[in-house]
């Protein structure tokens, strides 16, 4: 019959086009980088990937604390914080040693485990990189205005929790080169030349990592700073302006 026909023909191209599917995954899988596949472990020494951003967002607890240890990444465990609907558990502070060699200003901030785990990279693959491409010089210091702090968002007395009530969100202000030179968000990001297009890059670079990247494109609030954080939402909600 006419129908069982079509029905056989429409089952064997199936057939065909699962088989052809499977051997061109086979082919390709063991050739993806592991950092570009969702299933793999999460690699603070790997370059960013397109599944390191998704991995970062489920890090937590000891198992990120694992992978600060074998990046060699220098930290000290903080104690748990409580204090309301405020603290952390998976708390970290950069301490001296390790593979990381730029310092926090004023001084080390804590952080939530796996913000601090997207700072590492984001140092490394991002950060530096443009300060190489842009200056010729290395990032010695960056400049911040805090981590922690029991607030809501835009210090409002009522409404949704900020990301540094938890840790999980670093403000950055600035940046200084191994040439002495400073960089200042304020000041730089909207005044034409080299300073303005190295904070476009790490922007641009830290929304490959983070939940969320906020900088003066955002709003007044944001002039003076960029807003780095780790929130736990799903990857399909990350923000980036």
């Amino acid at each position: 019959m006419p129908f069982l026909r079509i029905l056989r023909r429409l089952a064997t191209r199936v057939l065909v086009a699962i088989v052809l599917l499977t051997l061109i995954l086979v082919y390709l899988i063991p050739r993806v980088p592991p950092q570009d596949l969702p299933w793999t472990p999460l690699d603070l020494n790997a370059p960013i990937g397109l599944a390191t951003a998704g991995k970062l967002a489920t890090t937590d607890g000891l198992g990120c604390k694992a992978l600060l240890d074998k990046a060699d990444i220098a930290y000290r465990a903080l104690p748990d914080t409580r204090r309301g609907q405020c603290g952390f558990d998976d708390g970290v502070l950069w301490t001296a040693g390790g593979r990381r060699l730029i310092r926090y200003q004023p001084a080390p901030p804590p952080l939530a485990c796996p913000l601090a785990a997207g700072l590492v990279l984001w140092e490394r693959e991002v950060v530096e990189l443009a300060a190489e491409r842009r200056f010729g010089a290395h990032v010695v210091a960056i400049e911040h205005f805090g981590s922690y702090a029991c607030r809501r968002i835009y210090g409002r007395t009522t409404g949704d929790w900020s990301e540094h009530a938890r840790a999980r969100a670093l403000d950055v202000a600035g940046f200084r080169l191994s040439d002495g030179r400073r960089i200042a968000v304020a000041r730089d990001w909207a005044r034409p030349g080299r300073a303005s297009l190295f904070l476009h890059d790490v922007r641009d670079g830290g929304c490959r990592l983070f939940a969320t990247v906020l900088s003066p494109d955002y709003n007044a609030a944001h002039h003076d700073h960029l807003h780095l954080d780790e929130a736990r939402r799903g990857i399909a909600w990350r923000v980036c302006r």
